[in-house]
């Protein structure tokens, strides 16, 4: 059906924000940032902040997607092999150095909004976008493929807004949040973690694990717009942590035909099962400060925070447990993120009548501590410079935005229990 065509659009996968947060609402907003949290005086203002919707008149909409193109590599040094059963007996063997590079894939999050001015004090808004979204892939055989070689997290966010204007400087509004979130977790399991007979036979191939699993949760959000002069703007959104159970995940296990030389106990390892698991995504706050300098350009900037230190740990729960002995029911994996900051400038300056040119830039710390990182998110701090063109022709108006990101490399230590070198 239709509608079940634009809920899969709308599921976006990304490696582009810090963490795994997505702050692309727009393509004019991709370049302006935390200023069009000032401005919002687009129907993307949703988005970015909602109380600005009373500045638009009558019924107004937008659409669009944001084409994302991540790019990385990974030195990794050794392989790791099983001294014992278990995790603990993981080690980092050998010296040799091996280079990896991502596999190459777009990732196209989608949004869409709509505004409606209900009377002279009361506005309603509607958006469907992502604020939460990764995407990494790697050669299924990959020295880091104990840890992760494919992983996928898609959300898809339903947000109705009532925003009211107090007087001619200040607006408030208040939304609910409703979230779709969809996992996706690849990764390979080596025999010696087992033990017993996997010592004997110390080549035997990798099993591979699935992870999928669906889930709904729900926030809300509050926002406020004040201009305190007729050339200045501040704004401020803040939205909720949406926490995310899953209860009926899939865990499908495909073994190798050689782990039958692990004798008897080959049939109670790895059996495919239901899985649950939950994790809290994070507040967010958008802050900005916009001045219109001249009658052609406004100059803005300002900063989100995003609260990831409610992502402390990514635990998983077995119906069945993953072997007798070693593994048992439940996976934790602590992550013990930071709380991170992303600062920008940026200005827009309409050029001509119908033109307007958009430049920033910004600065995106990464959450991830060295100790707990891993392959699902390689990234670090990162520089990102945007540029911005827009066309406006009577009540239509299109954008087109480019940003270059630049991501820091980053050295990590070995964690051979959790499949890192």
């Amino acid at each position: 059906s239709f509608l079940t065509v634009v809920f899969v659009l709308f599921l976006s996968t990304s490696a582009f924000g810090a963490g795994f947060g997505l702050y692309e609402g727009s393509a004019r907003g991709n370049v302006l940032g935390a200023g069009l949290t000032a401005t919002a005086d687009d129907p993307s203002a949703v988005f970015y902040n909602p109380a600005g919707i009373t500045q638009l008149k009558g019924t107004q909409t937008l659409v669009g997607a944001t084409f994302i193109y991540p790019q990385m590599d990974v030195t990794t040094t050794g392989g790791i092999t099983y001294t014992t059963p278990g995790s603990s007996g993981a080690v980092v063997t050998g010296t040799n150095v091996t280079d990896t590079g991502s596999t190459d894939n777009w990732w196209i999050p989608i949004h869409a909004y709509i505004t409606h001015q209900l009377n002279d004090k009361w506005w309603a808004g509607f958006g469907i976008f992502s604020r939460f979204g990764l995407g990494t892939q790697f050669d299924p055989n990959w020295p880091g493929r104990y840890n992760s070689y494919y992983a996928r997290i898609r959300t898809v966010e339903f947000n109705p807004n009532l925003a009211y204007k107090v007087n001619e400087k200040f607006s408030v509004a208040a939304g609910f949040n409703l979230m779709y979130f969809d996992l996706k977790l690849e990764q390979k399991i080596n025999a010696g973690y087992f033990g017993g007979a996997a010592v004997a036979y110390p080549n035997l191939p990798d099993a591979n694990s699935t992870l999928e699993g669906d889930s709904w949760g729900w926030g809300f959000n509050l926002a406020m717009h004040y201009k305190p002069a007729q050339d200045w703007m501040l704004g401020i959104s803040y939205r909720s942590r949406v926490s995310q159970k899953i209860t009926e995940g899939d865990a499908d296990f495909t073994k190798p035909p050689q782990w039958a030389a692990l004798g008897a106990a080959n049939a109670l390892l790895l059996r495919d099962t239901k899985g649950s698991g939950g994790l809290h995504l994070p507040d967010e706050v958008f802050a900005g400060i916009a001045w219109k300098a001249t009658p052609t350009v406004t100059l803005g900037g300002g900063v989100y925070w995003t609260r990831w230190s409610s992502y402390d740990k990514l635990q998983i729960t077995y119906a069945l447990p993953l072997a007798p002995v070693a593994g048992g029911d439940t996976v934790t994996k602590t992550k013990n993120w930071e709380d991170v900051y992303r600062f920008m400038i940026g200005a827009e300056w309409k050029f001509m009548p119908n033109w307007r040119a958009s430049a920033s830039y910004a600065y995106d710390q990464e959450p991830i501590n060295d100790q707990y990182a891993d392959y699902l998110v390689p990234a670090s701090d990162r520089n990102m410079y945007s540029l911005g063109l827009g066309y406006d022709y009577g009540k239509f108006n299109a954008d087109l935005s480019y940003t270059l990101i630049m991501i820091n490399a980053r050295t990590i230590p070995a964690r051979p229990a959790d499949g890192v070198l």
